[in-house]
């Protein structure tokens, strides 16, 4: 949902300021969706199962205005522009934005997982200047480390020193599996 509100933003920023107005068709998908965030951030405390009944009673019902809109509005609105890209953008993910509905963990958008990958992104970018494929490889490896000992709120620092004294002594399948960061015993978490 992240995603779709973003291109509607693009879409309702290219309109003049003057020009705007509350009828605006991108910005009353704006509105739509605020309102689903807003269920969200109501709900962000209760549990999986009354989480999901609101959002069966309520967000239901929004999306049920959001889709209907689409289909009306899309075929009156050039495919190209920027708005015709945010609507084709809601049509096309339209079974994926309406899945997180089903269960009330699942969240809404997926910006906290885009979030916690992007650093590994850019250091992807990095690895090009690597002197060699090992080193590269060792690099990415050492990254995947540091960011499942994030993923699993472990202290990566801590973990690593904890990791690279016992990993000389690793021999089985078994020994190795014991260091991954969701076995890092509690007391060194």
């Amino acid at each position: 949902w992240a995603h779709a509100r973003r291109y509607l933003v693009k879409a309702e920023d290219n309109v003049p300021k003057a020009a705007r107005s509350s009828n605006l068709l991108a910005t009353r998908f704006i509105k739509l969706i605020g309102k689903l965030f807003a269920a969200e951030a109501r709900s962000e405390t209760w549990t999986a199962e009354r989480r999901q009944r609101l959002r069966r009673r309520y967000s239901a019902r929004v999306l049920d205005v959001i889709e209907k809109l689409t289909l009306e509005q899309r075929p009156g609105v050039v495919p190209q522009s920027l708005l015709g890209k945010a609507l084709t953008y809601l049509h096309g993910q339209w079974p994926k934005l309406i899945r997180y509905v089903e269960n009330g963990n699942w969240p809404i958008s997926n910006n906290p997982c885009e979030n916690s990958i992007r650093p590994f992104v850019v250091a992807r970018k990095s690895f090009l200047f690597a002197d060699t494929v090992a080193g590269a490889h060792a690099s990415a490896n050492l990254y995947s480390l540091v960011e499942s000992a994030k993923a699993n709120c472990i202290d990566p620092y801590r973990y690593l020193t904890w990791l690279f004294q016992r990993l000389p002594l690793a021999k089985t399948v078994d020994d190795y599996d014991a260091l991954l960061p969701w076995k890092l015993p509690a007391n060194l978490r």
